[in-house]
C-alpha cells in the first residue's frame, strides 16, 4: 500500500470510530431527531453543490425509489436509533456492539441466497454471536434492554443498505448517491427536528459535537473514503470495519471515563474474531470458474454510497462495511 493510502487508511480508522463519542455528548441536550436533523442537514449543505458541480445530482432523479429505502436503511432509521440508545449506553459498548454488522451482513447473503456459508463461516457467526451475548449482558444489569434492541435494528439497517445498492443504485454516482440520501432525511426530520431544538443555545461541548458529526463524520469522512476505495481498492479498503470499535473504546474511555474491563476485551475478541471468519470468501463455488479482478479494478464503473466500504464497487452482500457513522 502506497504513503497516501496508509494516511486515508488511518484517517479512515480515527474518522468513522469517532461519531460514538461526539453523539454521546450532543444527546445530552439534543433529541435524536434533531440531532440526525442537524446532522444529515449540515451535510446535505456541505456535499451537494460538491456532487452538483460533479454533475452527479442529474441522474439521480430515476433512482428515487432505491434512493428512499436506501436513505432510510443507511441513514433515517439508523442514526434516529443509534442517537437514541446512546442515551442509555456507553459511547465504547454502543461501538463495540455494532462491530457485529459483517455478522448480520453474513446472514442476509445467507438467507437471501447471495452468499454462502461454510464451516469456516458458520463458526465465525457462532464466535461472534457469543461476543454479542457477552457484551450484551454486560449492560442488561445497569442499562436498557430496549437500547440493545434498537442497536440490532441498526446492525441489521447497516447491513441492508448494501443489498439496496447493489441491486438499485449499482449505476448511479457515488457522491451523488450520498448528497441526495443525506438531503432526503434531513426533509424527512424537518418537522419533527425543528420543533424538538432546544429553545436555548446548547453548551459549546454540543456544538463542537454536532460540527464534528456533520463536517468530519459525515461529509468530510465519505470524501476520504471514496479516496481511499480509489487509493487501495474495496478489498483492503473493508480492513477499516475492524479499527473503528477500538477507536471508539478508546475515545470512551480517555474522554468520557467510561470503564474497559477484562469482559469487554473478551467480548470485542470475540465479535472482532467471528467477523473475520464470517465474512471470509468462500473457496468453493463463489469464485470457481472467475477470475478474480485486481484489487480495484472494479472502481471502472462509478460505486454509490456510505455502504461502498463494504459493496465499494458494490462488493456482494455479507461482506465487510464499516461500522459507525
Amino acid at each position: 500500500m502506497s504513503k497516501r493510502g496508509w494516511l486515508l487508511f488511518a484517517a479512515m480508522g480515527l474518522i468513522w470510530g469517532v461519531p460514538y463519542l461526539f453523539i454521546k455528548v450532543a444527546v445530552g441536550e439534543l433529541t435524536p431527531a434533531a440531532l440526525v436533523l442537524l446532522r444529515t442537514g449540515l451535510g446535505a449543505v456541505l456535499l451537494l453543490p460538491l456532487a452538483a458541480a460533479r454533475g452527479e445530482l442529474r441522474t439521480m432523479p430515476r433512482y428515487w425509489k432505491p434512493l428512499l429505502l436506501f436513505a432510510a436503511f443507511e441513514l433515517a432509521v439508523p442514526w434516529l436509533l443509534l442517537s437514541h440508545a446512546e442515551q442509555r449506553l456507553s459511547s465504547s459498548l454502543t461501538g463495540l456492539l455494532l462491530a457485529a454488522v459483517p455478522l448480520v451482513g453474513a446472514v442476509l447473503g445467507r438467507l437471501t441466497g447471495t452468499d454462502r456459508l461454510d464451516g469456516h463461516r458458520l463458526l465465525g457467526l457462532g464466535v461472534g454471536l457469543a461476543g454479542v451475548a457477552a457484551l450484551a449482558g454486560l449492560d442488561l444489569g445497569r442499562g436498557s434492554a430496549v437500547a440493545l434492541l434498537e442497536l440490532a435494528a441498526v446492525a441489521v439497517g447497516y447491513a441492508l443498505g448494501p443489498f439496496v445498492l447493489a441491486r438499485g443504485l449499482s449505476e448511479a454516482p457515488r457522491l451523488g448517491v450520498i448528497a441526495a440520501a443525506l438531503a432526503v432525511t434531513a426533509v424527512a426530520y424537518l418537522p419533527v427536528g425543528l420543533a424538538q431544538l432546544p429553545r436555548h443555545w446548547p453548551r459549546a461541548q454540543v456544538v463542537v459535537a454536532v460540527l464534528v458529526l456533520a463536517v468530519l463524520c459525515t461529509a468530510v469522512a465519505f470524501l476520504f473514503f471514496f479516496a481511499l476505495v480509489d487509493e487501495v481498492g474495496p478489498v483492503r479498503s473493508t480492513v477499516i470495519t475492524y479499527v473503528n470499535p477500538a477507536v471508539a473504546v478508546v475515545l470512551g474511555v480517555a474522554f468520557l471515563n467510561e470503564p474497559f474491563t477484562w469482559q469487554i476485551a473478551l467480548g470485542f475478541g470475540l465479535v472482532l474474531g467471528g467477523s473475520v471468519l464470517a465474512t471470509r470468501r468462500s473457496r468453493i463455488g463463489s469464485t470457481r470458474g472467475r477470475r478474480r479482478p485486481p484489487d480495484g479494478a472494479a472502481l471502472d464503473r462509478p460505486a454509490a454510497g456510505p455502504a461502498v466500504a463494504r459493496h465499494p464497487q458494490l462488493t456482494p452482500p455479507g461482506g465487510d462495511r464499516p461500522s459507525g457513522r
